[in-house]
């Protein structure tokens, strides 16, 4: 397992200024969660860093956590790298449950981290993942314990107590609208209701979601339509509106920020907890400002609000940069540049 973690490099991350090319003038930031962890031997860490740590915290101070079980959980990646890292360096065996075309940078930093993976066909959903989890806690119950990011309450809480103060207080309290993607749903939920709790009911929550069921926007849930597993971590009375993101937009968003900052320097409104020349030395991979995919499907909401005309010249929207492109060498997102 690995014990090179330092956990205070978890929370308080950077906010940059991003140009998206709006038809209007309101001011769009992105809050870059690659920094959770950024020190961490496998390129950063993600905003389920925050997850991890917070389900794994309050599992200890509730006892449910002892040396002799396993932790075992679901995840298409994000979650079980960080559970595993954390977890690993907590003295935990850890075993990770994932679809078997989770992608290369995934699954390594999941198995690089010392965990055992089971993998699943992807072939018959992400919903099986959950089911084959589930199997196996209910074979040998003793034997595992489950976080289970999608009932547990510490995964909106942790954002709620975190996430939502960092963007209130970094954008000086003028943020006007919030836009996350729904996968557990605990970043929009927890952070939302985090927001408007901050800004007494001011900040418009925006939650989005794939457009169609066969897309591949990693860590999304596609719930509009059929007999889809709805996370219990999702309270959809937190959104104000709700949009549908289809991957070749949330692609095509991706690369356009890559492109746009090719030669220039993007603005860093607020730093967090780490200097500028730090923020500055982690933003690229390889040169270039590469982002996941749910990173691009959140600008392509951003861009989508712009054109239906939800947007003003004095609003302050703020979406999240989920993890860095280079979990994505082996898609057609990034391939062709890592």
């Amino acid at each position: 397992m690995d014990d090179v973690v330092d956990e205070s490099t978890i929370f308080e991350t950077p906010l940059l200024e991003i140009d998206l090319e709006l038809d209007t003038d309101a001011t769009v930031y992105a809050k870059a969660e690659w920094f959770n962890l950024y020190d961490s031997p496998y390129g950063g860490g993600s905003i389920k860093s925050r997850v991890a740590k917070g389900m794994l915290d309050g599992a200890e101070q509730r006892g449910e956590l002892n040396e002799d079980v396993t932790l075992i959980e679901p995840s298409s990646g994000n979650t079980g790298s960080e559970l595993a890292r954390l977890a690993g360096a907590r003295g935990y065996d850890v075993e990770i449950v994932m679809p078997d075309n989770a992608s290369e940078g995934k699954v390594n930093a999941v198995r690089d981290a010392g965990a055992e993976i089971r993998f699943v066909d992807a072939d018959r959903g992400y919903d099986a993942v959950i089911e084959t989890c589930e199997e196996l806690v209910a074979a040998d119950p003793g034997a595992y314990f489950r976080p289970n990011q999608y009932e547990n309450p510490d995964n909106p809480g942790t954002h709620e107590q975190t996430t939502a103060r960092e963007i209130y207080d970094a954008t000086d309290g003028v943020v006007t609208q919030f836009v996350a993607g729904v996968g557990t749903g605990g970043t929009i939920t927890g952070t939302g209701r985090g927001l408007q709790d901050l800004s007494d009911g001011r900040v418009t929550v925006v939650g989005f979601e794939p457009d169609g069921p066969l897309h591949a926007i990693d860590g999304l849930k596609y719930l509009r339509s059929g007999d889809h597993y709805h996370p219990e971590t999702y309270d959809e009375s937190v959104l104000d509106r709700k949009e549908y993101v289809s991957t070749a937009a949330a692609y095509d968003c991706a690369r356009g920020l890559r492109e746009r900052y090719a030669d220039r320097e993007l603005t860093i409104a607020d730093p967090g907890q780490h200097d500028t020349a730090t923020v500055r030395e982690h933003l690229r991979v390889d040169g270039q400002f590469l982002v996941g995919t749910s990173a691009g499907a959140g600008a392509a909401t951003v861009t989508q609000l712009d054109s239906a005309g939800a947007l003003d010249d004095d609003d302050t929207v703020v979406f999240v940069l989920c993890d860095r492109g280079d979990k994505y060498a082996d898609i057609p997102l990034w391939e062709e540049y890592l």
